[in-house]
């Protein structure tokens, strides 16, 4: 039986955003098998998608480690996959299609664009309407692209949560990669205290990453861990999918929140808009500035007072 492959190294967003062009994928291909290359951070989260059949791990060496490429090659032979969908685009992937994968009929943002016209205007749409264009380009009937539902990812995470509180919560996801630190809002603890002052009922929540936990201790929230580790992917699904309302950064959590149909804010400083990274749903939505170091605690509070007065 030949098989159909689907390419996503990650990031955390950009799995979340996935799960709608996933499903249009698994409705045109039901009488196959269909397999996901991804990185080893995502496998446990992708092994439960119910759009996919199996996970096929790529550790992304370096390209001149030769030894690697064969027998990433030859791991990929074995299943005779009929056609590939590249839905990560990267340079990566495309070098996998010109020198390492023999798969003649591969899917791509650059096939899309064949369709679609000059590069530029093809990058002018969102990332959901760009994997809409390049799924449509291999005649795929796009029901659920535009609207991912990522609450397969979810898994139980009350009893968790029971040994903290019983109240109603807001989740905060106020950290950024250090590498994204330019996305990072400054004022969260001041936000928390205007937030604790007007609203006793609400507990407020952080689920910090491995490298958060210490910086954690200092905002005013409930840390939330399991056995003083951080939580997983997919328990960090489960807890945003009980919260009330969610407050973010613009990082993969708050991607995730988009998908699971949740309350709440995320704020944008310069560095892109929510129309182009297709964050924004009719529960979500953003508040964008030029600067993020200028938009004050109270102005935040200001734009979410009335939606956390529906909460108590």
């Amino acid at each position: 039986m030949s098989n159909i492959l689907i390419i996503k190294h990650g990031s955390l967003g950009d799995i979340a955003q996935i799960s709608g062009a996933l499903r249009d994928i698994r409705e045109a291909h039901k009488d196959k098998k269909i397999f996901i290359l991804t990185t080893l951070q995502y496998v446990d989260l992708l092994s439960r998608c119910p759009f996919v059949d199996g996970v096929l791990i790529d550790k992304r060496l370096p390209r001149w480690n030769i030894f690697y490429l064969v027998r990433l090659k030859k791991m990929i032979e074995k299943f005779n996959f009929l056609k590939v969908y590249d839905l990560q685009n990267s340079s990566r992937t495309s070098f996998y299609k010109k020198y390492l994968f023999k798969i003649f009929d591969w899917n791509s943002a650059e096939t899309a664009l064949k369709m679609e016209g000059k590069k530029s205007e093809f990058n002018k749409n969102s990332v959901l309407e760009r994997f809409k264009s390049q799924l449509e380009n291999s005649k795929i009937q796009t029901k659920y692209c535009l609207k991912p539902d990522f609450s397969w990812a979810c898994i139980s995470v009350d009893q968790i949560i029971n040994k903290y509180f019983g109240k109603k919560f807001i989740l905060i996801f106020p950290f950024c990669s250090p590498k994204l630190s330019h996305k990072v809002w400054p004022y969260y603890k001041d936000l928390i205290k205007i937030i604790k002052s007007k609203h006793q009922s609400l507990e407020i929540v952080i689920a910090p990453g491995p490298s958060e936990i210490e910086n954690s201790k200092n905002i005013g929230a409930i840390i939330i861990t399991d056995n003083e580790k951080p939580l997983s992917i997919m328990q960090l699904a489960g807890l945003i999918k009980k919260s009330s309302f969610v407050i973010s950064n613009d990082t993969g959590p708050a991607h995730m929140t988009a998908h699971l149909s949740i309350n709440g804010i995320v704020l944008f400083g310069h560095h892109t808009s929510p129309e182009k990274v297709s964050i924004e749903t009719d529960k979500f939505k953003a508040l964008e500035v030029k600067n993020l170091r200028e938009l004050s605690a109270e102005v935040v509070y200001s734009k979410i007072e009335s939606k956390l007065k529906l909460i108590n």
